[in-house]
């Protein structure tokens, strides 16, 4: 299976640039899988689709403000985004620069302190940052909000809020579980209301989460490390739901990945530990029966899962037909529901 087979035509008009005033305002495309059948709606109306009993499987993972700026010991301007903390003082990251640092290189930062490059993972560097703080906390002091490539600005304070879901609390992402931002307390509280329960995971979204694929086989694509966590309280509650005759939602590809990483010959276990799960179609799924996502870049990993949870055929025909009905695209964009099962 070829990357072009994941091909569709996206005007850059559609790439949201900023988020809606309210959260829950986004649209939202209703994907029946069995009926081949699509419905437009408002996310607002998530509750009526849902019934007592669903879970709802969240991200609870936190976007650090990942984004440092600083100078090379040469003197020359560098550019830091954290792709994934690797511990207290160390992370690998992407290094925005002319001319790429050597090993043992300095890059002094903004309040004096200097990060050391340690070495080379691909096209990543590994750093160490030679502060008295932790690197979480030395970037809640100096970073900025690492906003997606494809969003053409500079982040601002409002980002602070917006690019991060309202029940994040586990710090660690340098990019956000998108799905989850259309979640607003009102809706929260509604869907209570309506006998849905929730359950959480934390999987820390790295910066390799944009990279492309490189090949033109998908089967030689090597996916990016992410750290995740899937406790025994979810798993539990993840059963109880299936015994019931509930349904098991997940908000965003992030939890897809997490809930398959812990399965097990289709049994789900608590884990917590690194994946590189790769899913396009031919895989079968075992710890979901639905998923509410954003709309996802041409020929990206995270198309192709979703293709192998509808179908490749009918997803991409539904984002030709977003595409037709001006949904907005990416991460500040619109969603769609999924059901595989069309319940």
């Amino acid at each position: 299976m070829k990357k072009s087979d994941f091909n569709f035509e996206l005007p850059p008009e559609l790439i949201a640039q900023a988020p809606l005033a309210e959260r829950s305002a986004s649209r939202l495309l209703l994907l029946d899988v069995v009926a081949q059948r699509r419905q437009d709606h408002y996310f607002r109306e998530l509750p009526d689709f849902l019934r007592a009993g669903d879970l709802l499987v969240f991200n609870d993972t936190r976007v650090l403000p990942a984004r440092l700026h600083g100078r090379k010991d040469t003197g020359g301007a560098t550019e830091i985004l954290i792709e994934r903390v690797t511990g207290e003082h160390e992370a690998t990251v992407q290094l925005g620069v002319s001319k790429k640092p050597k090993e043992g290189g300095r890059i002094e930062l903004a309040d004096g302190s200097y990060a050391t490059v340690l070495g080379r993972e691909g096209s990543f560097f590994k750093l160490r940052f030679e502060s008295p703080e932790p690197l979480a906390q030395l970037l809640l002091k100096l970073g900025e909000m690492p906003l997606p490539p494809y969003i053409d600005r500079q982040a601002d304070a409002s980002d602070l809020e917006r690019y991060q879901t309202i029940y994040a609390r586990e710090p660690g992402a340098v990019a956000a579980p998108t799905a989850g931002l259309h979640f607003d307390e009102s809706l929260l509280a509604k869907l209570r209301e309506r006998g849905v329960d929730f359950g959480y995971v934390t999987l820390h979204v790295g910066a390799g989460t944009f990279q492309p694929i490189r090949v033109d086989d998908i089967k030689d694509h090597q996916m990016h490390r992410e750290w995740l966590n899937v406790g025994a309280s979810l798993v539990e509650k993840i059963q109880r739901t299936r015994a019931a005759g509930g349904r098991v939602i997940a908000v965003g590809t992030t939890v897809v990945r997490a809930l398959e990483s812990a399965s097990y010959e289709g049994e789900l276990h608590p884990f917590a530990g690194e994946t590189q799960i790769f899913i396009f179609p031919g895989y079968r799924f075992s710890s979901i029966d639905g998923l509410i996502t954003n709309f996802h870049l041409p020929q990206s990993t995270l198309l192709m899962l979703v293709s192998a949870l509808a179908g490749r055929e009918f997803m991409l025909d539904s984002y030709r037909y977003a595409v037709d009905q001006h949904y907005r695209f990416f991460s500040y964009g619109d969603a769609m529901l999924i059901l595989p099962t069309g319940d």
